[in-house]
């Protein structure tokens, strides 16, 4: 009963732990336990002619591409709902993978020109993508309203290690910015700001299932995310808001699509899914598709979090699923019965899955299945 007590203690403090400050690392943030397992979808149409970056929208192809739901607190559940309206859309073809997103804003503020700094420390607009929906070896991208770029690979998240590397670059990115107002400029008040970027297949290929732009059907792991700042003007300049409680700034407001749980866009098994269609974007429309699978996965993922918990509270793994409590995870419509080989410094778990499928899941967080 003690072990448990512990298990149980450590798991609240891990989910209450959760701050601003595991954003960029570090944090084993785990997602609150009342948020349910629903990642934001979306229907990805193809576009025949090659798009004008410049960060209007004005293309044919965007004018019939469906927005995603406007973006939520990051945390989810009944958290504040954002000040400002952001909404994304996409679009692909056989070179591209094409996305947009406006971003309300009565301020646009941008201070960052040098890539590859940190550019959330300004507002920002930021892209993830895990195209093989392993949670290793994914991809982020940061831009500004100065149009200033911080791309970067993980081989793993944070919480498993890392490492980032932050000398990879998106060749042949391309990335336009429209602000509708003035930028830097606290004499008026803007509407806001727009970002458009096209990202080539082939800087994917390490991660992509395929080695290539994917195929019709297929899903692929994305998130989009926002970071707001609070503001102040002085002396003609924008300046960020000080909490006169403790004398330093506010943290900054994450804003994302699917939302995660906690403060963390490193946790890719919450991001959403995009299935890529072959229909042309305004000839046509298509449902997506749910893989059961996915609910095994999540599954195998909260005992993953437990093992986190239990690893962290006594120094080594559980070498069995009974201090995990693992009976009283279920999958709807599948009898779950996962199983486990541990040592007190490694682990893997397995179960069957929907269509003859095994599921699998190991101490650094992988995920992946087999037929």
């Amino acid at each position: 009963m003690k072990r448990i007590i512990l298990i149980l203690s450590a798991f609240v403090l891990l989910v209450a732990g959760a701050s601003e400050g595991e954003k960029a690392g570090g944090g084993k943030a785990i997602p609150a336990a009342d948020l349910p397992f629903a990642p934001r979808q979306y229907v990805c149409y193809k576009t025949t002619t090659p798009l004008q970056i410049d960060g209007l929208l004005t293309d044919e192809a965007w004018q019939a591409a469906p927005w995603t739901d406007y973006f939520v607190d990051i945390r989810g559940g009944k958290k504040r709902v954002p000040r400002h309206q952001t909404r994304a859309k996409m679009l692909w073809d056989d070179a591209y993978f094409y996305i947009a997103a406006t971003f309300e804003e009565p301020d646009v503020w941008a201070t960052l020109t040098q890539r590859d700094t940190v550019i959330f420390y300004d507002n920002d607009f930021e892209f993830f993508i895990d195209p093989d929906g392993d949670t290793h070896a994914y991809y982020e991208l940061e831009i500004n309203a100065l149009e200033t770029i911080w791309d970067l690979m993980l081989v793993k998240p944070y919480r498993d290690g890392g490492p980032v590397i932050d000398a990879w670059d998106i060749r042949g990115l391309q990335a336009g910015v429209h602000i509708d107002g003035t930028l830097n400029d606290p004499r008026d008040r803007d509407r806001g700001w727009t970002v458009e970027l096209a990202v080539p297949w082939e800087v994917l290929d390490e991660a992509a299932p395929h080695r290539g732009p994917p195929q019709a059907g297929e899903q692929w792991r994305v998130n989009f995310s926002r970071v707001q700042w609070r503001l102040d003007v002085e002396v003609g300049r924008y300046v960020k808001q000080i909490n006169p409680k403790t004398g330093k700034t506010y943290r900054e407001d994450n804003w994302v699509w699917s939302p995660q749980g906690a403060v963390n866009m490193h946790m890719p098994e919450r991001w959403g899914f995009v299935q890529f269609s072959s229909v042309v974007a305004g000839e046509g429309t298509e449902a997506f598709v749910e893989d059961p699978n996915e609910r095994v996965k999540w599954a195998l993922r909260r005992l993953y979090y437990r093992q986190s918990a239990y690893h962290d509270s006594l120094g080594r793994y559980a070498l069995s699923l009974d201090d995990l409590s693992a009976g009283d995870i279920t999958v709807d419509s599948l009898d779950f019965r996962p199983s486990m080989q541990a040592t007190e410094s490694l682990y893997q778990i397995s179960a069957g899955g929907f269509n003859g499928k095994t599921l699998f899941i190991r101490h650094d967080g992988k995920v992946w299945q087999k037929e």
